[in-house]
């Protein structure tokens, strides 16, 4: 089939053994790429612990991929994690994906233990197991200096060496499958990188359709002020985002205890931007470029990580905040999980933090050589109950809560709660009607047709994940436009019905996935202190508490529109 490479990769490291194999017809009709075949193939091995042997680390390609679709040049990275517990992808930008379908793959599975650190390289269809003994204890910057010119690569710096509980994998020195501790996965088979190139081309069914599809994409785009307008992603980066959270009273601070940061301006998009003079990157085939390196090379951290070192820990020095977010690119760590922790830290000792102790306990963290650092390394929720103080985890699943306080946006409240990886933003994102006011306003502080809304984008963000395409695009284009695109490169002649029922099968095997790891529907809830604490309130907005009993009428409708029974909760 058009669209596809047709071949997939297994790794045994443990044997040394590598096979090529014809991808399953039925992970691309069923599944179609990315997440959703990752989520088919881990489901016989999901109850294995994290790190055993046989526990897959799987890297997903989709049907767009390496084709003139729009910001198609993602991937999937998929195993069980070591934070949660639950199945987990992450959707990762960069070259990698891109390199992965010329090098004519669909998946890479990889399995075992290495009898010591090694490279996994890959040239077209020439697969070699290297020795990496070199690379260990470098951290990913150090990895990127050494790879450089092997085409794109994915690296663990020392946190997922010491398998970290949040540790990334990062691609390309600069992106980032930053959530749920995927990189301490690669760390215990001791995979310390894979470097990937390819020459190959993918083969696209309609080229003129798919012209045309693109045409249409990038007409939305340009038009778009949430995209490409003067304060738009393509200017500031997702920190263009620290300005309305601000404004709208639902930036974490102090973790979660306010959501008001008094400080926030002085590390906004703009505020940023004009210090480091960042310029524009981006993922291969992006015509968005929503990454921001300042002319010294600092890397400018996303919303959720600047948001989190900055307001969540009580800090506002921007040059600290762009280090924290660096020492955890080279660390390989999540800086969400991390920030979080360490505000979670404060809170339980009664501590403001400086600048320089934030600096501390992320190297104390990813070098896991401190009785404290190595207490952090295992999450907030782990931390806060070996000290006695569950409730102060601020995590759903055991996953930290990202950037958007949910007593300001309810529908992020029940998007939060029913995650199938956890305390997650981008499984429905219902930022985008109930702050960006995208596709249509929706009243924030209502849970009135959030739970319909909120399944119908889980199933939709799915398919994107599938495809695999990035989010931002849909705030401009919706899933019509990407059906033709999909058709035209595929020559399925799928429609949005039938991409969403794939969506929806995914979600729903995700589910299916986590119950037999122990989930029910008293882990699809919310730390007790977002319904019994009121947040920074000011003369025109008030950040109540959430209602409980509105909370739980939602999430039940939610379940009856999923068609869960007793059984699934």
């Amino acid at each position: 089939m058009a669209g596809y490479t047709g071949k997939s990769l297994r790794v045994d490291l443990s044997a040394r053994e590598i096979a090529v194999y014809d991808t399953p017809e039925v992970l691309r009709t069923a599944f179609l790429g990315g997440r959703g075949m990752g989520v088919a193939m881990i489901d016989d091995r999901v109850t294995l612990p994290c790190d055993a042997p046989e526990m897959p680390l799987i890297f997903a390609t989709g049907p767009l991929v390496g084709t003139a679709a729009p910001t198609s040049g993602r991937m999937s990275v998929l195993s069980r994690s070591p934070l949660t517990g639950t199945v987990f992808d992450c959707s990762v930008g960069g070259r990698f994906g891109t390199e992965m379908k010329k090098a004519g793959f669909d998946t890479i599975e990889i399995t075992g233990v290495a009898s010591g650190w090694v490279l996994l390289d890959i040239e077209n269809g020439s697969v070699t197991l290297r020795d990496a003994s070199p690379l260990a204890g470098k951290g990913t910057a150090g990895v990127a200096q050494a790879l450089a010119g092997a085409g794109s690569h994915a690296a663990i710096g020392q946190a997922g060496e010491n398998r970290v509980k949040f540790a990334s994998i990062v691609f390309d020195g600069h992106y980032c499958a930053g959530r749920g501790g995927l990189g301490a996965v690669m760390g215990a088979k001791r995979l310390k990188a894979v470097a990937i190139r390819g020459s190959g081309a993918v083969q696209v069914a309609d080229p003129e359709g798919l012209k045309t599809a693109r045409e249409a994409i990038m007409r939305l785009l340009r038009t778009s002020p949430a995209i490409f307008g003067e304060f738009g992603l393509s200017e500031f980066g997702t920190a263009a985002l620290v300005d309305l959270m601000h404004a709208r009273r639902m930036e974490p601070t102090d973790n979660f205890r306010k959501t008001f940061f008094p400080g926030a301006s002085e590390y906004s998009g703009y505020a940023m931007r004009n210090h480091f003079k960042a310029k524009k990157t981006g993922c291969a085939g992006c015509p968005v470029l929503c990454k921001k390196v300042g002319a010294g090379g600092e890397v400018i951290p996303e919303y959720e990580s600047v948001s989190h070192f900055g307001a969540l820990n009580g800090l506002s020095d921007m040059e600290r905040i762009v280090e924290a977010n660096r020492l955890c690119n080279d660390y390989g760590m999540d800086t969400i999980s991390a920030a979080s922790t360490i505000a979670c830290h404060n809170e339980i000792n009664e501590k403001q933090l400086t600048s320089d102790k934030l600096l501390q306990l992320l190297a104390e963290i990813g070098n896991a050589n401190t009785p404290l650092g190595r207490a952090l390394a295992e999450g907030s929720f782990r931390y806060a109950s070996s000290m006695g103080r569950p409730e102060l985890s601020m995590s759903v699943k055991g996953l930290e809560l990202p950037a958007y306080d949910p007593r300001g946006a309810y529908g992020m409240a029940l998007a939060y709660a029913t995650s199938n990886r956890g305390g997650c933003h981008l499984r429905a994102y219902p930022i985008s009607h109930e702050i960006l006011r995208k596709p249509v306003a929706t009243d924030r502080f209502s849970f009135e047709g959030k739970a319909r809304i909120v399944k119908i984008a889980e199933d939709l963000n799915a398919v994107i994940d599938s495809l695999t395409a990035c989010k931002f695009v849909f705030f401009a284009a919706s899933l019509e436009e990407y059906a033709k695109a999909v058709a035209a490169v595929t020559g399925n002649g799928c429609d949005v019905q039938s991409l969403l029922k794939v969506g929806e099968r995914i979600w729903n095997l995700e589910r299916e996935l986590n119950e037999r790891n122990g989930f029910t529907a008293a882990h699809d809830d919310l730390p007790l202190r977002f319904f019994t604490e009121e947040g920074s309130s000011s003369a025109n907005i008030r950040i109540a508490p959430l209602d409980r009993d509105a909370f739980l009428k939602a999430r039940e409708n939610y379940y009856r529109i999923r068609g869960y029974h007793s059984v699934n909760r």
